[in-house]
């Protein structure tokens, strides 16, 4: 209390662990959370009443289960637990997701992430009804369960079980339990959560990817879960925008021996096509990426080996256009063309032209300028440049 260690908790604790760890690595069989937890409880009940105060105990639990009733909240109060609502489910989902994908790679399973939501939001309605605190997958009970040897379902159940006729039959069982226990358990059970190998493999192939696991660790720990939960978010999202508003894009030319057209600064000795730039970009065409789009195509323009009569653009990893996109689409479909070059378009998917089509672009580019594939572009282009035709005007 008051930032002072209380040393008989502390004792408790420790030795509490060392029993589970013990047992866990000597005598794996043998349930060193049972032996930890019914002899805390026991030697604490000896201890004199003036000690036991100065732990933290469980005590007495409510006799009887829960009663099914239907939760009255004002609009006031709504008001009030809609942001905690929402931090809720975050953690719950962050939760959730995290410690099913672990598991499931360790026992070699799958995971449906839907199935998954929608249990833990059937299950959370169930409980606001019972006046129940929110649920989650739970990153201490799953591994304490796990560490007990659980494999399936029936082990929530069988727990639910026990719990039920514990309220029912024995609320004062675990009165004399102290928390610093339950702390060695929970402890115990999440050292097998700790991914070091992970966070350094991050650190070796990804250092974005490890700077981000590390700030927020450093906001869970230094914040607060909540706010941790929040970093990790924002900090995954500016990541995702960073990556799309500075894609990755390819001039590409043809490499005897490979099929289709790679990219000319992986393959050096790939042949161009004189007067035609096939030009990749890989990632959608949204508002923040559209004008550096636009100045890639151009500077790929200005840099080309021959004088450019044609612009393909191989659309096959643009996934959507927005508006703002479709804009500067227009525009440099202008530029080029006061240029005396044309826009084409090649391997674009359907949905897109579908959006091209919503925005009136579709027609004014003419659906003569898309083409299914690389191939029957360069195979139009090579066609018309040799009999000296070109887009009408």
């Amino acid at each position: 209390m008051n930032g002072q260690i209380n040393w008989i908790a502390f004792a408790i604790g420790f030795s509490c662990l060392i029993i589970i760890l013990g047992f866990r690595h000597w005598a794996p069989r043998i349930p060193g959370v049972l032996i930890a937890v019914a002899g805390a409880t026991i030697i604490v009940s000896f201890f004199d009443p003036s000690i036991r105060e100065t732990i933290s105990l469980i005590g007495p639990l409510p006799q009887g289960l829960p009663q099914l009733q239907i939760p009255a909240v004002s609009m006031a109060e709504l008001s009030d637990l809609s942001m905690a609502a929402i931090a809720i489910a975050l953690v719950s989902f962050a939760d959730m997701s995290t410690l099913s994908r672990t598991f499931a790679l360790r026992a070699g399973r799958e995971v449906d992430s839907n199935q998954e939501i929608i249990a833990l939001g059937a299950a959370n309605i169930v409980t606001g009804f019972f006046q129940g605190f929110p649920v989650s997958s739970s990153a201490s009970r799953t591994p304490v369960a796990e560490s007990a040897g659980a494999k399936t379902q029936i082990t929530g159940l069988v727990g639910a079980a026990c719990i039920a006729l514990l309220l029912i039959f024995a609320p004062k069982l675990l009165q004399t339990l102290p928390h610093a226990a339950l702390g060695a358990i929970v402890i115990c059970a999440c050292i097998s959560l700790v991914e070091i190998r992970g966070v350094l493999r991050l650190f070796k192939l990804r250092r974005d990817e490890f700077v981000l696991s590390v700030a927020c660790f450093l906001g869970v720990v230094l914040l607060g879960v909540i706010q941790g939960i929040f970093i990790a978010i924002g900090l995954a999202l500016a990541a995702f925008i960073w990556r799309a508003w500075r894609p990755y894009d390819a001039v590409l030319g043809h490499v005897e021996g490979l099929k289709s057209y790679h990219d000319v600064s992986r393959y050096p000795e790939a042949k161009r096509i004189p007067g035609l730039v096939l030009f990749r970009w890989d990632a959608p065409l949204f508002f923040a990426n559209a004008e550096t789009f636009r100045d890639q195509v151009l500077r790929a323009v200005a840099y080309a080996p021959t004088p450019t009569k044609w612009v393909v653009i191989t659309a096959e990893p643009i996934t959507d256009v927005d508006v703002t996109a479709a804009d500067v689409l227009a525009d440099l479909d202008e530029t080029l063309h006061q240029a005396g070059m044309d826009l084409c378009f090649a391997e674009m998917k359907d949905p897109v032209k579908d959006r091209l089509k919503c925005y009136g672009l579709f027609n004014r580019l003419g659906n003569e300028n898309f083409f299914p594939t690389i191939e029957q572009a360069v195979e139009c282009y090579t066609t018309l440049h040799k009999t000296g035709e070109g887009r009408s005007e």
